[in-house]
C-alpha cells in the first residue's frame, strides 16, 4: 500500500465509525501533523513512512477480531464499535511530530553510503499511553473504558508498571483494555516486521 491508500483506509474507518463531538476537529489536527506520513518506530515495527497510520489500521482489525472471538457476534453489547475504533485508531497519536529523518553512513558492499533513518525526538515528553489520552482529550471526551485501554496499551512494557498494580487493576476492571493490549502487540509482532537495518 502507498501512503495515499493507507490514509484513505484510515479515513474510511474513521468516518464510518466515529461520530463523537470533537472528532472532526481531532482529524483536522492530525492532518496538520505527520500522523499520515510518520513511521510507527525508528527501527522496530513499521519503521517506514506511513507506518504509524498503517499500524493503527492493523491494530483496529486485530482488536475487532479479538472482541468478536471473546464476546461473540454480539460483542458490541460489551463495547461499541465507535469506542473500539477510537481506541484503535488513536492510541498512538502520542507519536505525532516525534520522528525526524536524518542521514547516517552505512557500509554497503564495502562502500560507505548515506542512508536516511528516523531519529526519535519528543517535543512533549508526557509519557506514552497517557500522552495519547491527554492529546485526544483536548478535542473530544473519552469514556473511562476508552481512556484505560489507550493509557495502558503498552501493558508490562510501560515503565509505570514497575512499582504499581495499576495495570493489573485496570485490566481486571476493563477486560476490553486487556484485549486491546493484545491487539496492539499482535499487530506489532505478527503483522509488522522490524527494519532490516
Amino acid at each position: 500500500m502507498d501512503l495515499e491508500e493507507i490514509k484513505q483506509e484510515f479515513l474510511e474507518i474513521f468516518y464510518d465509525n466515529i461520530e463523537r463531538e470533537g472528532s472532526e476537529e481531532l482529524l483536522n489536527y492530525l492532518e496538520k501533523t505527520d500522523f499520515f506520513t510518520a513511521p510507527a518506530s525508528t527501527k522496530r515495527h513499521n519503521s517506514f513512512a506511513g507506518g504509524l497510520c498503517l499500524h493503527s489500521i492493523n491494530v483496529y482489525h486485530r482488536y475487532i477480531k479479538l472482541l468478536r472471538q471473546e464476546f461473540g457476534e454480539d460483542w458490541q453489547k460489551v463495547i461499541s464499535l465507535e469506542s473500539a475504533t477510537i481506541i484503535s485508531l488513536l492510541h498512538d497519536i502520542c507519536k505525532v511530530n516525534n520522528y525526524v529523518e536524518e542521514m547516517r553512513n552505512v557500509k554497503v558492499n564495502g562502500e560507505w553510503i548515506q542512508k536516511p533513518y528516523y531519529k526519535y525526538s519528543d517535543p512533549l515528553p508526557y509519557g506514552h499511553g497517557e500522552k495519547s489520552v491527554y492529546m485526544i482529550s483536548g478535542f473530544m471526551r473519552l469514556s473511562r473504558e476508552e481512556a484505560m485501554a489507550i493509557n495502558w496499551h503498552m501493558g508490562g512494557f510501560d515503565p509505570r508498571t514497575q512499582s504499581s498494580y495499576a495495570l493489573s487493576d485496570a485490566f481486571y476492571k476493563f477486560p476490553t483494555a486487556f484485549l486491546f493490549h493484545l491487539a496492539d502487540f499482535m499487530a506489532t509482532y505478527l503483522d509488522e516486521k522490524p527494519s532490516e537495518d
